[in-house]
């Protein structure tokens, strides 16, 4: 008969270690531990410097144009004559 302890499944060389010994299982932990971490860090940034909520002010006249571009773009809709420094003079 063959002894089958040899021709078997490797054992370990030694008394195997706790699970938290193991270098590798910190390294898996590490990664969504660093994912949350970093989750809280970003929620602690947006909510302690949020930016306020500004008043609607008038808009100056020389933005007229660019407000009128943005509006044809966003529509389609051409403003009408006459109104604006599309105007012919």
């Amino acid at each position: 008969m063959s002894n089958l302890k040899s021709h078997g499944a490797a054992q370990p060389a030694g008394p195997s270690l706790p699970w938290w010994r193991v270098r590798m299982v910190w390294l898996v932990i590490a990664g969504p531990a660093t994912v949350v971490v970093a989750g809280f860090v970003t929620l602690f940034i947006a909510m302690d410097g949020a930016d306020p909520v500004l008043r609607v002010q008038p808009r100056a006249a020389g933005a007229a144009p660019a407000v009128q571009a943005r509006n044809h773009a966003a529509t389609g809709v051409r403003p009408a004559q006459g109104r604006g420094d599309d105007s012919p003079r």
